[in-house]
């Protein structure tokens, strides 16, 4: 929507392949939004919700995900989605504020279609059924290698229980082609892509590059008062940002 000839609402979404580094770079940024003055909801996906939590947790603390048909997946993925959208999403952008959330759609599009191999125009018009009109405002890619990605989620095992299972049992093949996929819609859709070998600062200073223009764009609602930093709460509908396969 727009107040006087500015946008209102931001939607930032962080996408890519395992251990890119989505979770890192979208706290990192909300945290410099958040201390810009402006009002931040910092989410994920599948999550964000009480319902989108538990299907998370259905997913991926039992380790039952890889066993999962795709369509299941989806399906899960899709109804967790709608909730946020609806719940959590609509409201905070129609009312001004920014949404940064680590995955969104084009995850479903990525893992589901072009990993697994389902049809990804059904998906597609899934998920404009889920999304109900809202999408992000910039995507950001981090891409890189998926053998580098993988080996740097297996480094991280020990200290989330998210990364013993997941999408990570699956074989490299599987990973190539969903960073495949995600670089397709990234060509299509023009979305920015980052080199995720960057140092953590680096990729950060180049993001903050990109979505300031956004701010400057739009009537941002102001928060009451400038805040902490974000980090989610374990256990909560705010719990620890990973991605859709559960890894960061």
């Amino acid at each position: 929507m727009t107040v006087d000839g500015r946008r209102r609402g931001l939607f930032i979404a962080f996408e890519g392949p395992e251990g890119s580094g989505k979770s890192t770079q979208a706290q990192m940024l909300a945290d410099r939004l958040q201390q810009t003055g402006l009002d931040v909801l910092l989410t994920r996906e599948p999550g964000g919700t009480e319902l989108g939590e538990r299907l998370r947790a259905l997913m991926f603390r039992e380790r039952s995900l890889p066993e999962l048909e795709p369509r299941v997946q989806a399906l899960l993925m899709l109804a967790a989605r709608a909730q946020h959208v609806a719940e959590r999403l609509r409201p905070w952008l129609n009312d001004g504020g920014v949404v940064v959330c680590d995955r969104f759609a084009a995850s479903t599009l990525a893992y589901q279609g072009a990993g697994f191999g389902l049809d990804v125009s059904e998906l597609d018009r899934m998920n404009a059924f889920a999304t109900a009109g809202v999408l992000p405002d910039v995507t950001l890619m981090l891409d890189l290698d998926v053998q580098v990605g993988l080996m740097r989620s297996l480094g991280q095992r020990g200290s989330d229980w998210e990364k013993a299972g997941g999408m990570n049992a699956q074989k490299v093949e599987f990973h190539a082609r969903v960073r495949r996929g995600y670089l397709d819609q990234a060509d299509a859709d023009g979305w920015t892509v980052l080199d995720a070998t960057q140092s953590p600062d680096d990729l950060g200073q180049k993001i903050w590059r990109r979505v300031e223009p956004e701010i400057e764009a739009r009537t941002l609602r102001a928060a009451e008062a400038v805040q902490p930093p974000l980090p989610l709460a374990a256990g909560t509908a705010q719990g620890p940002l990973t991605d859709e396969a559960g890894r960061s």
